[in-house]
């Protein structure tokens, strides 16, 4: 008797739309704040906000992340980075950094810095083997916390390393932030694909503009023989996949055991190997999305 109330209560929650979702060829709706919602606001001394998604974990995306946002302050940029990820923040482990961020005068939180990029994560905050056993509302405190009490002291830019699936951490951030724009993380296989898709359009419901996607493990490039071997599916798939969705294709990360190795020891590919051809990948990328959302100096 399960499933008939399961099938009914997703059918009425459909129909109530409770928290103010856009519906395709709806009628135009009433401001936010006359529909119960937040007004959106932007994040004190930050110039630029870009989300960066996959829908999925295990794609990497935060790898992707923190390169770009590191790519952006190799290029004079004034960047950070947000791990907004509660659960399994990644942030501290790829940037090499860990201690409990110190207290502002304006009782703010300080972000951790390190190769010349501002951060914060809920990983700072709690004990590196300690699992959050919080339920919805501690994990919103939270949010709310890293998105609105750390003191950046001027930021061109900032990265949101966004937590996989699209939850209420998504919504909360798509619903109260001013986002100049989402970048979609996915590789080729299907699986990924198949949620990228849901991110595509969560950001498309939510009003936020989505600047691309990112191909993360392209392709391997065999040690021996040079040849590239297609490992999680052909190029075709995400090309595809763009066409359909409108999406313009950012960029190419490829499948390289040194890029796993730079995140697993705290020196991500572009401060690793910064004049390399993967750090290369990453700053044509940055490059590309500073030119979507008006970025300047």
């Amino acid at each position: 008797m399960l499933k008939p109330r399961l099938f009914s209560t997703l059918r009425r929650l459909q129909h109530e739309n409770p928290l103010g979702l856009p519906r395709s060829g709806a009628p135009p709706r009433m401001p936010r704040m006359q529909r119960g919602l937040p007004q959106k606001r932007s994040i004190k001394d930050v110039k630029k906000i870009v989300a960066v998604s996959s829908a999925k974990g295990g794609v990497g995306k935060s790898t992707i992340a923190v390169n770009l946002a590191l790519s952006f302050a190799r290029s004079g940029y004034r960047a950070g980075i947000l791990d907004t990820d509660i659960f399994g923040p990644s942030i501290p482990t790829l940037l090499n950094l860990s201690g409990e961020p110190r207290l502002s005068s304006n009782n703010q939180l300080i972000p951790l810095s390190n190769y010349g990029l501002k951060s914060m994560s809920m990983g700072y905050l709690i004990p590196e083997s300690s699992p959050v056993a919080w339920r919805g509302l501690m994990v919103m405190k939270a949010l709310q916390q890293l998105l609105h009490e750390v003191e950046w002291g001027g930021l061109d830019i900032l990265i949101l390393d966004m937590p996989p699936g699209t939850g209420d951490v998504q919504l909360t951030i798509t619903q109260q932030l001013i986002l100049d724009g989402a970048i979609i993380v996915s590789t080729p296989q299907d699986l990924s694909l198949k949620d990228a898709v849901k991110g595509v359009e969560l950001f498309r419901k939510v009003d936020t503009k989505l600047l691309g996607l990112v191909c993360n493990m392209s392709g391997f490039r065999c040690t021996n023989c040079g040849e590239m071997h297609n490992i999680f599916g052909d190029m075709g798939k995400i090309r595809s996949m763009c066409d359909k969705y409108r999406l313009g294709l950012l960029g190419e990360i490829p499948l390289h055991a040194s890029i796993c190795e730079d995140a697993d020891r705290g020196k991500p590919t572009v401060v690793a190997e910064p004049d390399g051809e993967r750090a290369q990948a990453f700053a044509g990328i940055a490059e590309e999305v500073g030119r979507l959302v008006g970025l300047e100096k």
